[in-house]
């Protein structure tokens, strides 16, 4: 099952910080669920001045019981880079430059 999140970071004085302290834990994590499929595609939300703000992920996991379980052990979460999640069930037309079946 895939699911789009778009996870908006806090927008209190320490959130730029905190992500960039955040950060490398964050992608040491999401390496090896890239290897595995489970992240599809994802990329860090900008706001006009080109900060990172938030993200938007593309997901797939076998229920939304792992997609929670995969959440409530990621750093960005754990940590409070994430302050507000948006889930939708979702499925990918166009990856890669390549139409999706």
């Amino acid at each position: 099952m895939q699911f789009l999140l778009l996870a908006y970071d806090g927008t209190d004085k320490e959130a730029k910080a905190r992500r960039a302290a955040v950060r490398p834990a964050h992608f040491a994590s999401i390496k090896p669920m890239v290897e595995r499929g489970e992240l599809r595609a994802a990329g860090a939300m900008l706001d006009d001045a080109g900060d990172m703000i938030g993200s938007v992920v593309f997901a797939e996991f076998p229920n939304r019981a792992d997609l929670d379980a995969w959440l409530a052990r990621e750093p960005y979460v754990k940590e409070g880079v994430w302050q507000q999640i948006e889930i939708k069930p979702f499925r990918l037309a166009v990856l890669g430059g390549k139409v999706m079946p």
